[in-house]
């Protein structure tokens, strides 16, 4: 009787840990979390790794060609990719398990030579208060609900608001603010657009940005009395009155392919801006005009010229990788002096956890873990992620729940990092 007894408490207590962990909702409901920062509040992870890396836990397979990342909710992974033909959305339970798939549309067909490799999508779905929001790389904005996967309403954004094709296809993850879902159509009848969060009514549309698509997602800050939406065109960066769509303020920014996907980062009315492709790193700082803002250059340096990976700030200062200037820099934000550059880490993308950056190479898939402080570079060990199919790694690395999660192609690559 008494092993039966501690055998059926051993097996409670080994259920009751599956289950707790299954409620984890470790706050990451939407791509760079949900603030925009791409920084994860987790504490109590690995400083340093092992030789090998940290252990790998399970793989999400059969995901298909794409470079979303991962989001979190009602104790379930969401992602997307290309399966049969068509954009779908994946649910899997904190165990790996299949959940459900929901198809969102057909793929999208690259037009141009230079995309004809970049099949699948690139948004991450946007969980909120029990529904996953997922926008196709053909502009189909679905919505779905989080336990089942059952499409609760759609919005062609490419049809209701007159888009023409874009060059790489829709790629930002769209932001929930409120009742407020802020996404860019492209359109005629819209380039910046708001909706309604439970029924895709629209709410405002911007007509006032020129340029054709830009690929950054939105970032929402306060300032200056106006809560400002910060979005990206192939030849400006701008923010418009979240409550109006109003245009606050513009800056020209254009590189040479016209293509501008890092997003901005913002800290007390003073944003960052970068690009690939010659242009480099700006940043200026908002200034109240009447009932707009002008932009003055606080300052502009080649380095840190990011193309694709993103750019984290902590503490004053600023950590990411450049384009045509190599490496992983740590740059000071007020002034733009270079602290540090690390050469051999490669260009790729990053995110911020406990006090480090973690840095995916994209042509290796070489995973890197560094401290994110302004003395020198100081390595935590780096590890190779193994392939999950064709193309580049892409797809930004999520901390949560005391995991690192790595999208490449059909797979993600799940590691403890627990101390």
């Amino acid at each position: 009787m008494g092993k039966r007894i501690i055998i059926s408490l051993s097996i409670l207590i080994l259920f009751t840990g599956i289950s707790a962990f299954s409620q984890n909702t470790c706050n990451w409901p939407c791509f760079h979390g949900p603030d925009r920062t791409n920084k994860s509040a987790e504490t109590g992870l690995l400083k340093k790794w092992p030789e090998a890396g940290p252990k790998l836990l399970f793989t999400l397979s059969g995901l298909g060609d794409g470079y979303s990342s991962v989001s979190f909710g009602e104790g379930l992974i969401f992602t997307a990719g290309l399966y049969r033909s068509q954009s779908c959305l994946f649910a899997f339970d904190m165990s790996g398990k299949p959940a459900w798939r929901s198809p969102n549309g057909d793929a999208w067909t690259p037009s141009s030579m230079y995309a004809s490799s970049y099949t699948g999508p690139r948004s991450t779905p946007t969980y909120d208060n029990g529904r996953v929001y997922f926008l196709s790389e053909k502009g189909r904005l679905g919505v779905f609900d989080a336990k089942t996967g059952k499409e609760i309403w759609v919005k062609d954004l490419a049809r209701d608001f007159d888009a023409p094709e874009t060059l790489y296809g829709y790629s930002e993850s769209v932001y929930i603010d409120g009742n407020k879902l802020y996404v860019k159509p492209y359109g005629r009848k819209g380039y910046q657009a708001c909706l309604n969060k439970n029924d895709g009514t629209l709410i405002w549309a911007n007509n006032d940005i020129p340029g054709d698509a830009g690929y950054c997602s939105p970032v929402v800050f306060d300032f200056g009395g106006y809560r400002h939406v910060v979005g990206s065109s192939a030849s400006c960066y701008y923010g418009v009155d979240a409550s109006t769509g109003r245009l606050l303020w513009k800056v020209d920014y254009q590189t040479i392919h016209e293509v501008s996907v890092t997003d901005a980062v913002v800290k007390d009315g003073y944003i960052c801006i970068s690009g690939a492709y010659g242009k480099g790193t700006l940043v200026f700082k908002l200034v109240p005009s009447g009932s707009r803002f002008s932009a003055q250059t606080v300052w502009q340096s080649e380095l840190m010229d990011n193309e694709v990976g993103g750019i984290i700030l902590h503490e004053g200062y600023l950590y990411g990788t450049g384009y045509n200037s190599r490496g992983l820099f740590c740059i000071d934000f007020m002034t733009g002096k270079q602290m540090w550059n690390n050469p051999r880490t490669a260009r790729g993308s990053v995110t911020f956890a406990d006090g480090m950056i973690y840095l995916i190479d994209e042509r290796t898939g070489n995973m890197s873990l560094s401290k994110a402080a302004p003395g020198s570079y100081s390595s935590g060990g780096q590890f190779k992620v193994s392939s999950g199919g064709q193309g580049p790694y892409w797809a930004h690395p999520v901390v949560c729940g005391k995991r690192l999660y790595v999208r490449h192609w059909d797979k993600v690559f799940v590691y403890d990092l627990a101390m």
